[in-house]
């Protein structure tokens, strides 16, 4: 088993605050004006509503012999839930953002963040890479994933520093979670959570100043050692008390029972994962399973998504997320015979 990537800064100055563990949430954003004037020279600001959706569910990583395989189930628990959904980030790495991650605004009808989608544009320009192919066993730190963490938090930074009423979040959980998994040549398959929590301190009764805590992560592949090579499973909000796959697994749950005794090579990838080695699963095996997994364990009408990293081919679809309909917005005007991708002009 490869060692793990050291992040030195990892645990050094870091408070985890809070995080949603309900549905969508309205706050109030500030339109102008400083988030640091003295509390007596505060002055009014114009407010608006903002909403902030999130992307809730369950993400189910199966690192196996010849791939990474990726399963996402939404939760909806609201009618704005997001689908927790692969964004690929290069052709080896892909993330998932959970959380609060489109923000919006009803009186003015503008998106102010969807911070899944800008995962790529975040973190694009500030990843690095190793090992080096002259010292293919050195120990390298998991630079690239703090370039992830710090993209993000500046893009989170952005939307912070305009909201100054409370945000009440459940005490010791996240604003926004990112998980990543990754092949690595030299290195192998990965997998982190990036959680960002937040800080408010009263600038006056009714006008706070909200903070992004720096970035916390956690390494959860490869597993320590003597720990089993099995599923990893997150889910969000996190006071979500369903079982995990793997526990219903352990449990012989009878819509995984059912998988399982559908024929031998499904029955070979349920015992390999409950005995923690899922790097002797082939990877079209793994598919099979985890596809049939998802699609008996999630709620009725919840998206679902299923995607590959394959260490020799990359990243690919096996099912694809499901289109997101139209929020009605303002659009803008376009001048008689623009250009549009619809249709291409002559």
């Amino acid at each position: 088993m490869q060692a793990r990537r050291p992040l030195w800064f990892a645990c050094r100055n870091v408070r985890i605050v809070s995080q949603v563990a309900f549905g969508g949430f309205l706050v109030l954003l500030s339109l102008a004006g400083p988030t640091t004037a003295p509390a007596q020279e505060a002055p009014e600001q114009p407010v608006e509503e903002v909403v902030a959706n999130l992307a809730a569910g369950q993400v189910v990583i199966a690192v196996v012999k010849d791939a990474m395989i990726i399963g996402t189930i939404e939760n909806p628990i609201e009618a704005g839930t997001h689908p927790p959904t692969p964004v690929q980030l290069s052709s080896r790495r892909a993330a998932i953002a959970l959380g609060a991650v489109d923000w919006f605004s009803p009186s003015s009808q503008q998106q102010l963040a969807r911070f899944d989608h800008d995962l790529p544009r975040a973190t694009s320009g500030r990843m690095s890479r190793g090992p080096t192919l002259q010292q293919p066993h050195a120990e390298v730190e998991a630079v690239d994933i703090e370039a992830i963490g710090e993209g993000m938090a500046d893009r989170l930074k952005d939307v912070a520093q305009n909201l100054h009423s409370p945000i009440e979040l459940p005490a010791g959980e996240s604003l926004v979670e990112i998980i990543v998994a990754d092949y690595l040549a030299g290195y192998g398959p990965e997998v982190w959570q990036i959680t960002f929590s937040i800080e408010q301190e009263p600038i006056r009764l009714d006008f706070l100043d909200t903070r992004i805590l720096p970035p916390h992560y956690i390494q959860f592949w490869p597993p320590e050692k003597g720990h089993p090579h099995t599923l990893v499973e997150f889910r969000y909000p996190p006071g979500n008390n369903s079982l995990s796959i793997l526990d219903l697994l352990r449990k012989s749950d009878p819509r995984l029972e059912k998988i399982r005794n559908s024929d031998a090579k499904m029955g070979e990838v349920a015992r390999r994962l409950l005995e923690g080695e899922s790097a002797k699963v082939l990877s079209t095996d793994a598919v099979q399973f985890l596809r049939a997994a998802l699609g008996a364990v999630a709620p009725p009408n919840a998206r679902e998504t299923l995607a590959i990293i394959g260490f020799e081919t990359g990243f690919d679809w096996i099912l694809a997320p499901p289109s997101e309909p139209k929020r009605p917005g303002k659009e803008k005007e376009r001048p008689p015979g623009a250009p549009t991708l619809l249709k291409p002009s002559s």
